[in-house]
């Protein structure tokens, strides 16, 4: 019995120990940014298409704020897809200056599809865009949003994600905590990726895909996570994504914890569903392109089976000291203190020092408290979402948090 534990236990301690050591070298490239000089002239023409699902409440402030934008007007051109609406988001839309294509379809909906449905009218209109970006009704989109785009396309960059950033962060501790999360990703992951050459991932808005890319390799991504799915797409093709740092979008986190349970357990559906198709051409298409950066995204899809089998160890561990039986004895040596110890320090440290570079309010250092909670309430979203991952039903998020641009700026 003690042979086949640690037969088990073993290997599951080295991937641990690997993946720990992984995530943390990757983090601390994201401590610093890389100097940039910029191309300023505005060059490329955007089509910005909004995707919205009974946004009534929202869909009008996002409009004004785009319209607004520091980019020549001639430039850029806003479409709105009114997606199975049974409200007066088209209407609303309209009335602010938005281009509106209503979609009724109840057999394919969600933002997958209705993204899909958008680029193939698009792409038969007169006029010809060099980039598309892509925004959820419930964004505001800083100022200089297009400007910083242009620069990334300019420089040869042809899918990219802007910076997440969020409209609510001090509204309860759910939308708190979960700003908390995407700060640090923002930095630890994005931006670390970039600095050092591999390839981000598309955050699902503030995302930015150049036409000819979609030309060539279509979109093709309705799954839940149609973001992630795209990004394996183009990344098999040897395409990463880059991160612009300040190229900012502020995305409404949700206010309650069952709020933020149904949006992660649809991701955690999603990323077990884009790991399992994606995966194995990925190896493939690595190995024989020679690109380190796709075998990465590979690590990356893994991310929720990692937390599975973390949580497996550590149960195994408190059985362990349960028992107390004689073959469980040699399970004490599997995972050294010293790593635990690291671990549990770089849930916190990371965020502190984000929190500090970022200069955020008061409010959210009471927040970290807190952001243990919503840490490691992944572990049963994540396991919730490995049983459901072949279910493709689509959850909408109510978004009622109607601000204007100027109110998040003051």
């Amino acid at each position: 019995m003690t042979y086949v534990l640690d037969g088990i236990m073993l290997p599951i301690q080295v991937i641990i120990f690997l993946f720990t050591i992984y995530y943390f070298f990757i983090g601390f490239f994201g401590l610093w940014r890389r100097k940039e000089v910029k191309i300023l002239t505005p060059q490329k023409t955007f089509a910005i298409i909004v995707a919205a699902h009974n946004e009534k409440a929202v869909i009008g402030q996002l409009i004004d704020n785009l319209r607004e934008l520091d980019y020549p007007k001639n430039l850029y051109d806003i479409f709105v897809i009114a997606d199975n609406c049974t409200d007066n988001t088209a209407q609303i839309a309209r009335d602010h200056g938005g281009t509106v294509h209503e979609r009724v379809d109840k057999e394919k909906h969600g933002k997958g599809f209705a993204l899909e449905w958008m680029f193939d009218r698009l792409f038969k209109m007169k006029r010809e865009y060099d980039a598309v970006t892509i925004f959820d009704a419930d964004n505001l989109v800083h100022k200089r949003f297009l400007l910083e785009m242009n620069n990334r396309l300019c420089k040869g960059d042809r899918v990219i994600q802007g910076y997440l950033d969020s409209k609510n962060p001090y509204d309860t501790w759910v939308s708190g905590t979960f700003s908390i999360a995407f700060w640090v990703i923002d930095h630890i992951w994005h931006l670390a990726k970039t600095n050092i050459g591999l390839s981000s991932v598309l955050g699902g808005t503030g995302m930015c895909i150049s036409t000819d890319v979609l030309h060539k390799y279509g979109w093709g991504a309705t799954c839940l996570t149609e973001d992630m799915e795209f990004t394996m797409k183009a990344l098999v093709e040897g395409i990463k994504t880059t991160w612009a740092h300040d190229a900012i979008v502020y995305d409404e986190k949700p206010l309650t914890f069952m709020q933020s349970w149904r949006q992660r357990k649809r991701w955690a559906q999603g990323q077990f569903d884009v790991a399992h198709r994606f995966i194995p051409k990925m190896i493939k298409a690595g190995i024989k392109k020679h690109d380190i950066r796709i075998l990465d995204g590979c690590l990356h899809l893994l991310q929720p089976h990692f937390l599975l089998i973390s949580t497996f160890f550590v149960i195994m561990s408190y059985i362990q000291m349960g028992i107390g039986h004689p073959i469980f004895t040699n399970m004490y040596q599997f995972l050294p203190s010293a790593l635990l110890t690291v671990i549990t320090l770089g849930q916190y440290i990371l965020p502190i020092i984000i929190l500090l570079k970022i200069h955020v309010k008061p409010k959210a250092w009471l927040y970290l408290i807190l952001y243990p909670v919503f840490i490691y309430s992944w572990i049963p979203i994540v396991f919730l979402g490995f049983l459901h991952r072949n279910e493709h039903e689509w959850s909408h998020t109510q978004h009622t948090r109607a601000v204007s641009y100027d109110d998040i700026m003051h």
